[in-house]
């Protein structure tokens, strides 16, 4: 019996959901929230950890990289092995690494440590997250009970990244950085005492043969690009450290398409790509959380930078961004519940490209406080609700034994957005602010707002021409 066969149903086919259901989602949107917060926790952190531990400036960045590279690079391959073996399994694995590392990182006396802890964060993130939402999707049937429960997966990861940035300063300031560490730990034992008793195995039928050298390649081109674009953040476009890894993650993704077109058991099933609500799905879902979370970086710059704000009150004042997510998860299942997921997408992108507009105009002075407060929020819900839009248009109408396939790619889109948004913007920013910082940073925020709304309008003409 699957998961979907043991939620009883109401006359109106509704599903009501019993204790234990709600406690495995409970553990399950925990874990997701915790590898969400451990994007962004330590960037304002960065300096004291620098200063204690001995890291070079330049190498700073490294503990930020890392974690992105192994966390983008490995989630398609161990969605699909959570497929194979099991998602229940492969989640609790993932959350012992994430605990191991975490202890191991807040214990760390020097920089070798400390980025061998976040590689193994990074990974842990990679095998948590695609099982997780694949054991989501499982466990509800397509509707308006998947939609609400995508829809708070979405509004809590989204405002971890965010949480992150709040919780980084308040640690830092109060405690020490370490804490963003030890604090894993502690979560990491409460999940692995409740887990194990709420959450039920789920695997395909079949047990395919895992396609190795699709696997070795994916992971390698999108290591390569994500490197390529970090670097080219701090090093320029110019510089062949960064667009080298770029042109081989080009050749290596070529080469990977030309791999799944020939095995007989692939990572990636073309015809699951050929789905357009996967393949446009994900294309939006990558850059609804590319421009979100970068907007978060160039806000943090101008609050402090050019406002003259701490980084404890940029992060609170940010929170309000937070807060917008979480509404937005909210009410985004009653949205796609009345005009449809797809529609979701594009009225949030459209939203959220509308918001972030005004502060393209945003002056030195604090009278700018209060409509950024109001337009950020607005942003927030709008972007929340083409995120879970896009989960939902993601995994719709995809077998239960591709489901982990399916949200890895989901996976794969988040985290690579995060990844690629940042290094992006800030080599936009860069390049504008010949005239001064203010100006790079209106330059990058006007790109980020078009960008979003270029991506609503592509999406809307994509998905009705298919359906047509």
């Amino acid at each position: 019996m699957t998961d979907t066969d043991a939620l009883p149903r109401t006359s109106t086919g509704s599903a009501t959901f019993t204790g234990a259901q709600r406690l495995a989602v409970a553990v399950l949107l925990t874990a997701n929230f915790t590898l969400a917060v451990d994007f962004s926790i330590l960037g304002v952190a960065l300096p004291h950890v620098g200063r204690e531990l001995g890291f070079a400036t330049g190498s700073l960045q490294w503990i930020v990289t890392s974690f992105a590279l192994c966390a983008a690079g490995f989630t398609l391959f161990f969605g699909r092995v959570s497929d194979l073996f099991g998602r229940r399994r492969m989640f609790l694995i993932g959350i012992v690494l994430l605990g191991a590392a975490s202890l191991a990182g807040g214990l760390a006396q020097d920089p070798a440590p400390l980025i061998a802890a976040r590689v193994g964060q990074g990974i842990a993130t990679a095998i948590v997250t695609p099982a997780a939402l694949s054991l989501l999707t499982t466990m509800f049937p397509e509707g308006p009970p998947r939609a609400r429960v995508l829809g708070l997966n979405g509004a809590l990861m989204a405002a971890g990244f965010t949480t992150g940035a709040v919780a980084g300063g308040i640690l830092t300031g109060v405690v020490s950085w370490r804490w963003a560490f030890f604090i894993n730990v502690v979560i990491a034992v409460a999940v692995l005492a409740i887990a194990p008793f709420v959450l039920r195995e789920t695997r395909g039928r079949s047990r395919p043969r895992l396609d190795t050298p699709g696997a070795v390649t994916v992971t390698v081109a999108l290591v390569a690009l994500v490197f390529g674009i970090d670097r080219a953040g701090h090093a320029g476009w110019a510089d062949p450290g960064s667009w080298g890894p770029m042109v081989a993650a080009a050749v290596l993704f070529a080469a990977f398409w030309a791999i799944e077109a020939r095995v007989t058991q692939p990572l990636v099933a073309p015809v699951l790509l050929a789905r357009p609500t996967v393949a446009w799905g994900n294309v939006a879902g990558l850059l609804a959380f590319a421009t979100e979370t970068s907007l978060v970086f160039l806000l943090t710059l101008y609050l402090q930078e050019i406002l003259g704000f701490s980084a404890v009150s940029a992060g609170l004042i940010l929170g309000v961004l937070g807060v917008g997510t979480i509404l937005g998860g909210l009410v985004a299942p009653r949205i796609i519940a009345r005009t449809g997921a797809r529609a979701a997408i594009v009225i949030g992108l459209l939203l959220q490209a509308a918001a972030t507009l005004p502060l393209t105009f945003a002056g030195e002075s604090r009278d700018w406080l209060l409509p950024l407060l109001i337009v950020t929020f607005i942003g927030g819900v709008a972007n929340l609700v083409a995120i879970v839009g896009y989960v939902v248009t993601s995994t719709a109408g995809v077998p239960d034994e591709q489901q982990g396939l399916a949200t890895g790619l989901v996976t794969m889109s988040q985290q690579v957005g995060i990844a690629l948004g940042t290094p992006v913007m800030s080599a936009i920013a860069t390049a504008g602010a010949a005239a001064g910082l203010l100006s790079g940073l209106q330059i990058a925020i006007a790109a980020d707002a078009v960008l979003a709304a270029l991506t609503g309008v592509v999406i809307a003409v994509a998905l009705r021409r298919r359906r047509a």
